[in-house]
């Protein structure tokens, strides 16, 4: 029970936010209405995103450091749960999109910002598989895995701030902090976030796990 302490926690946080970011009362905006709702699942799973993006790096770095294959499954892992958040995170702008500003995709600044860091991770992926040797693979992956994050950073959070944007807080726009007066968004936004970053870590080191079992495996069939 002392081990899974932070699983329960998850599960709990995930059922309040789903239950209170979906019933809860929001503020009522002209244009946003109901639709700020997607503010505790699209804007919380990026946040979620973002910081496992930053452990897949610390990993990347220690098997750059140490040459152990865990730290490698550590880095690939957190970086696959970055990836699906991601990908959710980009569909529930696009449904927030579609009710806002009309189309699912407008070629917005941030929204092709986005497209363009996924598409980055997706290439780490795809480098990786194409890569036998598991060392040489570790070693390249890790070593692009930091280069991408440098990357992305400036990406989606520094150049949509730099020109014309529909999206809050980039062009000129206020941020989410101008509509949340009663401070009601805050109650859900700030759990949804960590529930949705011990879900990541959650998935991650089950994924980790797999990996871990899958290399015995294949090392006892070659040595039998």
């Amino acid at each position: 029970m002392r081990q899974s302490w932070w699983k329960i926690l998850a599960v709990a946080l995930l059922i309040y936010t789903l239950t209170a970011g979906l019933l809860m009362d929001v503020p009522r905006l002209p244009i946003l209405n109901e639709t700020i709702r997607a503010l505790h699942f699209h804007v919380t799973m990026w946040f979620g995103m973002i910081l496992m993006l930053m452990v897949s790096v610390y990993y990347s770095i220690r098997f750059l450091r140490s040459n152990r294959l865990e730290d490698d499954d550590l880095a690939l892992e957190f970086t696959n749960a970055a990836i699906l958040f991601g990908v959710l995170g980009i569909v529930t702008g696009m449904l927030w999109a579609k009710f806002t500003w009309g189309d699912y995709w407008s070629g917005d600044p941030k929204q092709n910002a986005a497209a363009i860091g996924l598409l980055m991770y997706f290439a780490y992926l795809i480098l990786r598989g194409s890569l036998a040797d598991s060392q040489q693979r570790g070693r390249i992956g890790a070593v692009y895995n930091i280069f991408a994050f440098a990357a992305f950073i400036p990406l989606i959070f520094v150049l949509p701030r730099l020109t014309d944007s529909l999206h809050p807080g980039n062009g000129g726009n206020p941020g989410f902090n101008a509509y949340d007066l009663d401070s009601k968004l805050r109650m859900v936004f700030y759990p949804a976030i960590l529930a949705w970053t011990l879900l990541g870590v959650w998935l991650a080191t089950v994924r980790v796990r797999i990996r871990r079992v899958e290399r015995v495996i294949h090392d006892r069939f070659l040595n039998s």
